[in-house]
């Protein structure tokens, strides 16, 4: 058997489908190590850099065994930051997409209320942030009852940020018969106290990480003080000429300084740091993965977890406060076998954390001299005349599996007492049409919405323009899918 194939994992043929359509074909080894032990019910500790591929580690095995018929929550997926909430519940929706698995994101500043509404739902998994999972069990708008797993991401992160409190109140919560696993791209004492207390003879997994940090990961670095940044800056621009470009520094006000700088410069860019609106970060991520800018420029609230394909550069343009962060900034790059460029931005009084980087990462970061005048005037040349000052729109892995299912709204919901079996069994009547052609069906207060899968939408909204629901007919449209 050939381990690294997702035919080889018996998996369901919704869960193949799915994987196909977002272009698996061979896994990673923490995939290889994990997926097996997941299924057969095993707690398991895995210490796993980032780019490894943990998402779908736990992701494809937990969307395989949960049952669909539940009402209640089966999985529980706890993860320190808001933007990885929302990215983890679109990698589960993908991969569980064809089984029609139903998961809900729960954080800070959403309206508490919309959660809520969504989790008096069938809803089969959860990921949520620690505080705001707390504020959910608190007021009782949630069953635990029937969560058999637990999965507990970046877990260092949330040590750090100080939630593990939070995090040991809410395991406490939750039946003591489950499959429980913890990731963390290291393991600090608490992380351990906290396996050893709360997990049954968990099988460990180390993997390694010198392939995305020292393999596929060209790293250099300028010494240039401050203010020779912007030039020095621009001149990478035209040399490198980037399809997609992350930007690194330590501040929000550096952070705004530099999109205004390549804003000024006639560049597409983007930003994101922690004093924006949360739906504007999230906007900026969804826009700049659709690459409709090729520069994002972020504080390290990007460097942790956030997947975004083809990210061919990234640029220190602070240097990190903590050596680990590093590590986490040019993970952004290399990632899923491509190759990438990580430059750092060094000034003279930044040369021990250099240093200190280096022996981290076990990895000599190359020096690089200042490019000369027809160097850069080649480079601008090309730039200038390519594609990077325009807007390339990428197609993101969920609007690839979308393209044969059509969403349909339904003017009608649950304050004229619809249900989903009314939906279901209006759509089943019609000819050709069985269940296995019917995807999540979401009935909200006012308004109802449903799945056609297999390209049979258009076909579904013509019938239901005759087919009564509910005891009538519906006004029904065609709607996009939601990215955020």
């Amino acid at each position: 058997m050939d381990d690294n194939k997702i035919t080889d994992y018996n998996l369901s043929d919704e869960i193949v489908k799915a994987l196909t359509g977002l272009g698996y074909e061979t896994l990673t080894e923490v995939q290889q190590q994990v997926i097996p032990l997941a299924l057969t019910g095993h707690d398991i500790i895995v210490r796993s850099q980032t780019g490894s591929g943990k998402t779908a580690a736990f992701a494809i095995p937990i969307c395989e065994k949960v049952e669909i018929e539940k009402r209640n929550p089966q999985v529980l997926v706890l993860t320190p930051t808001r933007e990885l909430a929302v990215q983890l519940k679109q990698d589960i929706a993908n991969i569980g997409r064809f089984k029609r698995i139903r998961c809900s994101a729960l954080y800070g500043r959403q309206p508490i209320e919309i959660q809520r509404r969504e989790l008096q739902q069938r809803v089969h998994m959860i990921v949520g942030t620690p505080g705001r999972v707390s504020d959910h069990i608190e007021r009782e708008n949630m069953d635990l009852s029937e969560i058999q797993y637990l999965i507990i991401d970046e877990a260092d992160k949330m040590l750090e940020m100080g939630f593990l409190e939070q995090v040991e109140a809410i395991i406490t919560m939750l039946p003591g018969k489950r499959v429980t696993m913890l990731f963390s791209a290291t393991m600090p004492d608490k992380i351990i106290e906290i396996c050893n207390q709360y997990m049954i003879d968990p099988v460990k997994i180390d993997i390694e990480s010198a392939a995305p940090t020292k393999l596929q990961i060209e790293q250099r670095y300028y010494e240039v003080e401050e203010h020779e940044k912007v030039e020095l800056l621009e001149k990478m621009i035209c040399i490198e000429r980037p399809e997609s470009c992350i930007l690194f520094c330590n501040t929000r006000e550096q952070v705004d300084f530099l999109f205004e700088t390549l804003e000024r410069n006639e560049h597409l860019c983007g930003r994101l740091h922690g004093g924006m609106e949360q739906r504007d970060r999230l906007d900026t991520i969804q826009r700049f993965k659709r690459g409709e800018f090729p520069f994002l420029v972020a504080t390290d609230v990007l460097a942790r977890g956030i997947h975004i394909d083809q990210i061919s550069l990234v640029i220190n343009y602070d240097m990190p406060f903590e050596k680990e962060n590093y590590i986490h900034r040019i993970g952004r790059t290399g990632r899923a076998g491509n190759t990438g460029i990580a430059i750092s931005f060094v000034s003279k009084n930044e040369r021990r954390s250099l240093q200190e980087i280096e022996e981290y990462t076990q990895c000599t970061i190359l020096k690089q001299e200042f490019p000369t005048k027809e160097e850069v005037a080649a480079g601008k040349l090309i730039f200038e005349s390519s594609q990077n000052r325009k807007a390339i729109v990428k197609i993101d892995k969920s609007e690839v599996l979308n393209q044969e299912i059509t969403r349909i709204r339904i003017n009608s919901g649950k304050k004229n007492k619809m249900r989903p079996g009314d939906i279901l069994g209006a759509i089943s009547s019609i000819p050709t049409m069985t269940g296995d052609d019917i995807g999540i069906i979401d009935v909200q207060d006012t308004c109802s919405y449903v799945e056609i899968l297999g390209g049979k939408g258009d076909y579904v909204i013509e019938q239901l323009q005759e087919t009564k629901i509910k005891g009538k007919v519906q006004s029904i449209k065609k709607v996009a899918f939601r990215s955020i």
